[in-house]
């Protein structure tokens, strides 16, 4: 039944030569979207009424609504064999755990001091999840793409199925009770095109348009997906389901061959592949395979799957080669059945999944096992990956650097900007080594303050009956010319005229006075008797008189007066900054 594809002898083939000797459904989007086109452009175009048409034509009947009412999500449930729904509870379980540890933790890499970059993972708003109805029904796609998705976070998610003449025009009744038990409400009876249609485009007055699309589906559900792509994200352009099996002599052929009968049952575009370097359990498989897929319910399916094109027995000279020719195939589903499969998993590099032994089936993955069965078909398992929480995140990279850290760079960036002939973005940097005052209101409880907290928030007044003098004193300057490397050492301390040593705390700041503008670095906030809190809070406070040797400097904010007796230079705005302390 399968035909044989003889790799022996030919020596160390290239992989480009291995991919081309291979069998491979042919996926045929491009043929598809001649047809698929213009019923997306009537579904943007009409909406519901397009739709409804679309599922007269295709589904053999048009659902009462589009949207499904929950009685029915309901009905749907408690009309559920209690096994089966002890299977899904199961699964979803099972799913919702390896999938919860998917989830990627925030991150933050603090480069240099006071320059960080957060990593933070978003889920998006609203998705869109299809189950197909074909030629099979799929309650276990339900599971399979909405628990990753609630793991993610996601608030909004829909789901969609072809409406099924014998259910009345509703989603098969499995459908419907997998959504109620996972808590989707927002269902709609659409199928195959129509369904990507109405995720992408949305329809007035009944759904609005999604983010994310996911779920498998025929080829042109593929070539819908394909079409909508950059509109809204999808998960991948799914084609015809595959099963490549790399077995040695000591092989079940029993088991191979229930396999490979198991998964030909889904279309008969189905690819099976036996890859083997044991001519013996070869004709063992082949007879177990004619011989079940006879018995097979589907038996018509079963043989137009494993007579195709996609579907072969390879021979190899080794359980090596033959896992060389399983990463070259990258086939969606990967069994291992030789006498050492952990060891044989570690060499295999592209493939959807991998079901290690012969107790790891991929009817297990369908179901139970709690991996995801929504995986990369066509060879795509190269560079893809299957289902996961990562297709309902967004990572967004948070920038945070200080004036000081920015300075430390600042020449650089000019010199890359210069280099790339963009000097504003030099000059936007430029900018900011310009000196201004710090200024803005002061926390009431000096305890909680923090470095960041002071940068861009200098008093001034705390109320209308109360001032606040800042001072910084001078007790040596050092005699260089270049601001960033010129400073004079000194420390200050801001108190609040309500702020007595027994009762709140003060402020103290140490820093150095620049020829050209006052650079603080260390913040502290103490309570009666220890620190509270310490850390970075360099910046630019303004323009300095020139300071010579014990000379001090000082600002009065917010109109009080000063009880120091000292005569110093007074840090001043410019007359046309009203805002300046």
């Amino acid at each position: 039944m399968l035909r044989t594809i003889d790799l022996r002898g030919r020596g160390h083939l290239a992989a480009e030569a291995i991919e081309a000797l291979l069998p491979r459904a042919e996926l045929g989007v491009d043929a598809a979207m001649v047809q698929v086109r213009p019923l997306l452009d009537d579904i943007a175009k009409r909406g519901a009424a397009a739709i409804e048409e679309l599922s007269a034509r295709y589904d053999g009947i048009a659902p009462p609504s589009l949207r499904v009412p929950e009685d029915e999500l309901r009905r749907a449930l408690a009309g559920l064999d209690p096994e089966v729904r002890q299977a899904m509870e199961v699964s979803i379980d099972r799913v919702r755990r390896v999938h919860a540890a998917e989830v990627p933790p925030d991150s933050r890499v603090e480069v240099a001091p006071g320059a960080s970059i957060s990593q933070r993972w978003i889920p998006v708003r609203r998705v869109g999840l299809y189950a197909p109805g074909g030629l099979a029904v799929y309650p276990s796609s339900v599971i399979m793409n909405v628990v990753p998705a609630q793991e993610a976070g996601v608030r909004e998610l829909t789901v969609s199925s072809p409406p099924q003449p014998a259910f009345g025009g509703w989603p098969h009744p499995a459908i419907l009770a997998a959504c109620q038990l996972l808590g989707v409400s927002e269902v709609y009876a659409a199928g195959g095109v129509s369904a990507i249609g109405l995720f992408a485009f949305g329809v007035p007055g009944i759904a609005r348009k999604v983010d994310v699309i996911t779920g498998p589906g025929n080829i042109y559900v593929a070539t819908a997906k394909r079409l909508v792509m950059g509109g809204v994200g999808i998960d991948a352009e799914a084609g015809p389901t595959e099963i490549a099996i790399v077995a040695d002599g000591g092989a079940n052929a029993e088991f191979v061959a229930a396999d490979l009968v198991s998964q030909a049952e889904h279309d008969p575009l189905a690819g099976a592949i036996l890859i083997t370097d044991s001519p013996d359990l070869a004709r063992q498989v082949d007879a177990a395979v004619r011989r079940r897929s006879a018995q097979t319910k589907h038996a018509q399916r079963v043989d137009l799957a494993l007579r195709g094109a996609q579907s072969a027995t390879v021979l190899v000279d080794s359980v090596d080669e033959a896992l060389r020719v399983a990463n070259v195939y990258a086939a969606e589903h990967l069994e291992l059945q030789v006498a050492d499969p952990a060891a044989a998993a570690e060499k295999i590099h592209s493939a959807g999944a991998i079901f290690v032994g012969p107790y790891s089936p991929v009817p297990l993955g369908d179901y139970m096992a709690g991996s995801n069965h929504v995986l990369p078909t066509g060879g795509t398992a190269r560079f893809a990956s299957g289902l996961s929480v990562m297709a309902f995140l967004k990572s967004v990279q948070q920038v945070e650097y200080t004036a000081s850290a920015l300075r430390d760079v600042a020449s650089l960036i000019e010199a890359f900007a210069l280099a790339e002939d963009l000097p504003a973005h030099g000059e936007a940097i430029r900018e900011r080594s310009r000196g201004r005052a710090v200024r803005g209101p002061l926390p009431e409880d000096l305890a909680e303050v923090t470095a960041p907290d002071l940068v861009g928030s200098l008093p001034p007044a705390v109320d209308d009956a109360a001032a606040t003098v800042w001072e910084v004193v001078s007790n040596a300057v050092v005699g260089k010319t270049n601001p960033a490397e010129s400073a004079s050492a000194g420390d200050g301390r801001f108190e609040p005229p309500w702020a007595g040593p027994a009762s709140r705390p003060a402020l103290e700041i140490s820093g150095s006075g620049l020829e050209d503008g006052l650079r603080v670095d260390q913040v502290a906030s103490h309570g009666a008797d220890q620190a509270v809190e310490q850390g970075d809070c360099d910046d630019w406070l303004g323009p300095l008189p020139p300071l010579e040797p014990g000379q001090a400097a000082r600002t009065e904010v917010g109109g009080g007066t000063t009880t120091s007796g000292r005569t110093k230079p007074v840090i001043e705005g410019p007359p046309d900054d009203p805002d300046r302390p």
